[in-house]
């Protein structure tokens, strides 16, 4: 970024095809920053409405920390995120095999 190209040494119809490129390039990283930047947004809430549901005595226990479906024995069994450690349901994790543990949705995004 900042640094000046000389195109002098090139004709019309290939000055236009770098130009062309160079304002793709621009707008793709626009749209980056913007899609970072309603992730984070995105996290930041999610670790907010987690922050206040961990405060519930016992909720956790009882409940999905991402999604505040409850737990059950056999077809909603709860797990522990391997990085923030709150308990979660089997629709809001994935596994990991590279450390072979369960990881919460928003850990894995924030991964």
């Amino acid at each position: 970024m900042g640094r000046k190209i000389d195109l002098s040494g090139l004709k019309d119809n290939e000055a236009e095809h770098v130009l062309q490129v160079v304002q793709r390039d621009m707008r793709l990283r626009k749209k980056e920053e913007e899609r970072l930047s309603e992730l984070k947004q995105e996290l930041d809430e999610e670790g907010s409405r987690c922050l206040l549901l961990s405060r519930q005595r016992c909720f956790n226990q009882r409940c999905c920390i991402r999604c505040c479906s409850p737990f059950t024995f056999l077809l909603n069994t709860k797990r522990q995120c391997h990085d923030c450690h709150y308990n979660i349901c089997k629709t809001c994790r994935v596994y990991n095999k590279q450390d072979k543990a369960w990881l919460c949705s928003t850990c894995q995004k924030s991964r």
